[in-house]
C-alpha cells in the first residue's frame, strides 16, 4: 500500500472557488479533498464528522465567518489551517489576525474580481498544504502572568563598555509571525541594540505587520525604509517584495533596501541581511533563526559565525516548521537551539556577556 494522502477540507462560500481549489488540490497525487463546506457552520460540521489533515479557509462567508470558525476550531479540535484571503490592504489585517489566532500559513487570492486567475497561486498552495499537514498547531498562548510582565519592562543595568554585540538580526518564515510576537513582547521597552527582522510575507502585508507588533510590544516597531537610522530599541521589519541590508552611513548604522532578484525563492531574503550583517558588523551580531519553512538564513548564518557572531535558533519544539532552524543547525553554526520561550533571555545575556 502507498501513503495515505493528506485530507483536506476546502470551506469557501463561492460554489467556483470551491471547485477550482478542488480541482488544483486533487490534481497532486499526495492530496485528496475528502469534503467542501459553504459556511462556517457547515465547516465546523464537516470537521467535527470528518477529522481532515488540513482546511483552507476563506475569510469572508455568511452565517460564520472563516475568523470565527478558525477561532472555535482551535479550541475545540485544533487543526492546520491555510486562509485564502484577499491581497489588499484589509485583508492583510484579517490574515494576521488569522495568523494570531493559530492559522499555519495562507495563499493570496489573485486581486482580480472572480479570481478565476486562482490558478496563478496553485503550486502554492499545494506546497503550503503540504507542509501544513506536518506542522504544529500553534494554540495561542494565555497572555504573560504580572510577574513575566514586570520581568520584562527594563533591561537589567547598563551596556558594559566595549559588548560585543552592536545588532541583533532576526530570520523567520511559516509561524513567524506569531514567535515574533511573543519575541518582541517579552523584550524590554530600553532593549539596548537595534533589531532586524526578515520574515517572508508579501508587499502589502509587512506595514500592517509591523503596526500590529508596535502594538503588541514595548519597542518601537518599524516597516524599513532607505536609509532609516538603526537606534537602540527600534525594530525594524524587512519590506514585503524588498531585501533588507545593514550598512553604515558616516558611522551610523542604516537600513538600506534593494530590488535584486530573489534568493532561495524569497524576497526579503533573511541571507542577504545577514551576509550584510556580516560584512558591516563582523561577529557584533546576535543572529536568530525562528520557525519556517525552507533553508533561509542557513548561508547567511554561516558567514556570521565565521566571523564570531552568536546565532541562536528556535528548537523543534515550539516551531510550527522546523526547517530554516534545522537547516542552520545541520551547517554547524548554532550556539544555542532554544524553545521560543527561552530566546529573549539568551539575547539578554548574550549582551551583557
Amino acid at each position: 500500500m502507498g501513503e495515505s494522502k493528506i485530507r483536506v477540507l476546502i470551506v469557501d462560500d463561492s460554489a467556483l472557488m470551491r471547485r477550482m481549489l478542488g480541482d488544483i488540490l486533487n490534481g497532486d497525487p499526495r492530496i485528496e479533498v475528502i469534503a467542501t463546506a459553504r459556511d462556517g457552520v457547515d465547516g465546523l460540521d464537516k470537521l467535527r464528522a470528518l477529522s481532515p489533515d488540513v482546511v483552507t479557509l476563506d475569510v469572508e462567508m455568511p452565517k460564520k465567518d472563516g475568523l470565527t470558525m478558525l477561532e472555535e476550531m482551535m479550541k475545540e479540535r485544533p487543526t492546520p489551517v491555510i486562509m485564502v484571503s484577499s491581497l489588499t490592504q484589509e485583508g492583510a489585517q484579517t490574515t494576521l489576525r488569522a495568523l494570531a489566532l493559530g492559522c499555519v500559513d495562507f495563499v493570496a487570492k489573485p486581486s482580480s474580481a472572480i479570481s478565476l486567475d486562482i490558478k496563478e497561486v496553485g503550486a502554492e498552495l499545494i506546497s503550503k498544504v503540504v507542509m501544513a499537514s506536518a506542522a504544529r498547531v500553534r494554540v495561542p498562548a494565555k497572555k504573560d502572568s504580572p510577574a513575566a510582565e514586570q520581568l520584562r519592562r527594563v533591561f537589567p543595568g547598563a551596556v558594559p563598555k566595549g559588548a560585543k554585540r552592536d545588532i541583533v538580526a532576526v530570520a523567520a518564515s511559516t509561524g513567524g509571525p506569531v514567535a515574533l510576537q511573543q519575541l518582541l513582547s517579552r523584550l524590554p521597552g530600553n532593549f539596548p541594540l537595534p533589531v532586524v527582522i526578515t520574515q517572508h510575507m508579501p508587499k502589502d502585508f509587512t506595514a500592517s505587520f509591523a503596526r500590529r507588533l508596535n502594538s503588541l510590544s514595548d519597542l518601537s516597531v518599524v516597516e524599513g525604509r532607505e536609509g532609516m537610522e538603526l537606534k537602540p530599541g527600534l525594530v525594524v521589519i524587512a519590506p514585503g517584495g524588498a531585501h533588507l541590508i545593514v550598512k553604515r552611513r558616516g558611522g551610523v548604522p542604516c537600513c538600506s533596501l534593494s530590488d535584486a532578484p530573489p534568493v532561495l525563492s524569497v524576497k526579503p531574503s533573511a541571507n542577504i541581511m545577514f551576509l550584510s550583517a556580516a560584512d558591516e558588523f563582523g561577529g557584533k551580531v546576535i543572529g536568530v533563526i525562528l520557525t519556517g519553512m525552507g533553508r533561509d538564513g542557513a548561508e547567511g548564518a554561516v558567514a556570521l559565525h565565521a566571523k564570531g557572531a552568536y546565532i541562536i535558533a528556535e528548537s523543534q519544539e515550539t516551531c510550527v516548521v522546523y526547517g530554516m532552524p534545522k537547516a542552520a543547525v545541520e551547517a554547524g553554526v548554532v550556539d544555542d537551539l532554544l524553545p521560543l520561550s527561552e530566546i529573549p533571555d539568551a539575547l539578554l545575556k548574550s549582551i551583557r556577556a
